[in-house]
């Protein structure tokens, strides 16, 4: 059975290889972000990037996860009988060697203890990070992908090629001290059973026992490797501003670090470990929200990110599959083992968020005014001007806006795609809470992009892009942007009655074990008024209160109703609102049926939990929408207590600040911040470092802020 690419000889070759062309340098860049039960190490130096992941508990885990190629290699281990503790010995070193064929493998050396007396692999993969996440969610790796450790005294290697015969990947376990290793018969499968506990899976290679170290420890060399072609690392210098660079640096060097490793210039990566690549909706996010403290041209070179991705149509792209992923996707579309990358068109939210970072990039910025004329005539690669691939997103946006402005009822907004559960940053299947019509796609981003694409018209800086029909089209945008603002809002607000309401919540907080007694006082008035998370497929609200509103005060001009439903919902406690000590929870399903409620519990991706970036978004926009001359001081005064509780529980939770999210316990009167994907019982892992959760960079929280509960912990 053919278990590699490269035969056993030629594995076994690679150790003289390996051991005669070993470089070590200091690295450039090397930090660590703890988070629950994994310990992250980040290492970057010029054409090495790699994020190492040790997992304690019962269910110990090595990772490595590449930039390049979104690559990585992982060995999971069957399960303990008791947890066990990963302790990194210093910082990895960047390592550079040559495969049997003289090609170059890059990654990283470390070494760690752990504190077992004894290990049993259960499997490696070496692939594509997106092979290595369906296997940790027990997903079988292709069959091809497959490869058989090698053991040769104490090393235990897997080595192979990438599928179309270029340089691959490679992990090594050296033994260090007094271990022993010994192979354990396993039947060379992908098969694994679903409902079998991990030390009864059958793995995707021949099992390995590392055993007897000393005084119950075990210390390993590893040895993480890819050939993928690296990525071009932008510096921090060449990302954050002169003036902002000091400030920054001494604010939160930990977001600055993260930033600065998710920074390449062929793109910004989405986030580590799980994310190691291009999204759109992440990268014009963060863009926009970093944007007073980025560059020009690191502003520059993620909407060049953007547009090297449109679609024929001029749509934005969700996802990109490239490297091995792209050659597995490639060859079962009977295309061939080719690496030409695939991209993913299924999200709807992305498509409008292009023009409005434009138009405050070459507007409203003046360093990006400055360069504007030039930056719109630059090419890509493919010889295409930035500014007629620019067009041809303006152009779709405002296509495909004009039927509800034309006809204004709710079954014309811009609904999710046909067939699909998802369609914006809730892309987990529950996430819109089986809605078709998101609030903030249409509430906020489709009417903030027609708006800046009717600017953006207006101020001829697209004039040598655009055709007569372009021209005509685009002449649209500002009375479409005004139907928009103003019919599209009502249909999303919901209602409550106060005695429902204080019912709903006290029975909600029993059923979820959270005290009752300050959400049930923060009730007052006739009613509860909050914005659905979505609309279902006939126009209906579901009503789930939700933290997009953020979207709202960022990106428009909301009225003084919406401004009070927003600042009234992070204002108040959950589950009356969505305020907790932990951070300002992205959804709250208090009003909705039990069902629902049942889909949005702490454990879900986007359930009643905590993601950094939102609590950014919001209070970017709470910013925004204090700076306006024109409201009240009673409104006024509510956005500033808005403002506050949610830096409050910013501040207090600034050691997950760099994190994609969490999640939380309640005992004794007493929130908790506890990281996602450390109990068994959450759907998923959040990443260590993620790009949007860099952009409190950007923001500065107000002299006085309303403090959490000091019992917060971590």
């Amino acid at each position: 059975m053919k278990v590699s690419s490269l035969s056993r000889p030629a594995i076994e070759g690679l150790f003289l290889v390996f051991f005669s062309s070993v470089t070590f340098s200091a690295p450039e860049l090397s930090f660590r972000l703890d988070e629950g039960r994994n310990l992250n190490s980040f290492t970057r130096d010029g054409a090495i990037a790699a994020h190492l992941l040790l997992r304690s508990g019962t269910d110990p885990r090595i990772l490595v996860g590449f930039p390049a190629g979104n690559s990585g290699v992982g060995l999971w281990f069957a399960e303990t009988d008791k947890p066990v503790t990963w302790t990194l010995i210093g910082s990895p070193k960047p390592v550079t060697l040559n495969d049997a064929k003289g090609r170059p493998l890059r990654g990283i050396e470390a070494e760690a203890t752990v504190d077992a007396p004894s290990l049993r692999t259960r499997g490696a993969v070496l692939s594509s990070i997106r092979v290595l996440r369906d296997y940790e969610a027990r997903v079988p790796a292709p069959n091809e992908t497959f490869t058989a450790p090698v053991l040769k005294d104490k090393h235990i290697t897997w080595a192979r090629d990438r599928l179309d015969d270029t340089a691959g990947y490679r992990l090594d376990i050296e033994v260090l001290g007094d271990e022993k290793i010994t192979a354990v018969p396993v039947p060379l499968s992908g098969a694994i059973d679903a409902n079998a506990p991990p030390s009864a899976s059958v793995a995707n290679t021949a099992s390995v026992q590392i055993s007897g170290g000393a005084g119950g420890k075990l210390r390993l060399r590893i040895t993480a490797l890819t050939g993928e072609p690296p990525l071009t690392p932008l510096s921090a210098a060449s990302l954050i501003t002169p003036l902002s660079r000091p400030a920054i640096e001494g604010l939160s060097p930990r977001s600055r670090e993260v930033l600065t490793y998710l920074s390449y210039r062929e793109k910004y990566l989405a986030g580590s470990w799980r994310f190691d690549t291009y999204f759109g909706r992440d990268t014009l996010m963060s863009v926009m929200l970093l944007s007073p403290v980025l560059q020009p041209e690191a502003v520059e070179r993620g909407i060049g990110a953007v547009l090297d991705r449109l679609a024929p149509n001029g749509e934005v792209a969700h996802e990109e599959d490239i490297g091995e992923f792209a050659i597995l996707r490639n060859a079962k579309e009977n295309r061939g083992r080719i690496p030409t990358p695939i991209y993913d068109y299924g999200m709807v939210d992305d498509d409008f968020m292009l023009a409005p970072l434009v138009a405050q990039e070459l507007l409203d910025n003046p360093a990006g005014r400055a360069r504007a004329a030039t930056f719109l005539a630059s090419k890509n690669a493919a010889g295409t001007r930035v500014g007629d691939s620019l067009v041809h997103n303006f152009d779709w946006v405002v296509k495909r806006t004009a039927a509800f402005a034309a006809d204004p009822v709710a079954t014309k907004l811009v609904s999710i795609k046909d067939g699909r559960k998802t369609g914006q940053w809730r892309d987990s299947e529950e996430g819109l809470g089986r809605g078709r019509f998101a609030y903030d796609v249409n509430v906020a981003l489709v009417p903030a992009a027609l708006e800046a694409i009717d600017r953006l018209t207006r101020s001829k800086l697209l004039d040598g892009y655009l055709n007569a029909d372009q021209r005509g089209t685009l002449l649209k945008a500002g009375a479409q942007a005004q139907v928009w603002s103003q019919k599209a809002a009502p249909f999303f607000v919901v209602r409550i009655p106060a005695d429902r309401a204080k019912s709903a919540i006290a029975e909600y907080s029993k059923s979820v074990g959270v005290d009752a007694t300050a959400p049930l006082a923060a009730v007052r008035g006739a009613t509860i008024d909050f914005n659905a998370l979505s609309l279902d497929v006939s126009g209906k609200p579901v009503p789930v209160m939700n933290s997009d509103d953020g979207f709202v005060l960022l990106l428009t001009k909301p009225t003084a109703d919406q401004l009070e439903r927003a600042a009234e919902a992070v204002s108040r406690p959950f589950p009356a609102g969505l305020a907790t000590p932990v951070g300002m929870l992205v959804a709250n399903p208090v009003f909705a049926a039990t069902d629902v409620q049942a889909r949005f519990t702490n454990t879900a991706y986007h359930g009643t939990v905590v993601w950094s970036w939102q609590q950014a978004l919001m209070a970017a926009g709470l910013d925004r929408q204090l700076a306006r001359t024109d409201l009240s001081p009673e409104l006024r005064g509510r956005l500033r207590l808005a403002h506050r509780t949610l830096w409050g529980a910013v501040e207090a939770n600034e050691k997950l600040r760099a994190s994609e999210l969490w999640t939380w316990s309640f005992d004794k009167g007493c929130y908790r911040a506890e990281a996602f994907g450390a109990r068994r019982t959450d759907v998923d892992e959040s990443n260590a470092a993620q790009l949007w959760s860099t952009v409190f960079l950007a923001l500065m929280s107000p002299k006085e802020v309303v403090k959490a509960e000091p019992c917060v912990a971590h």
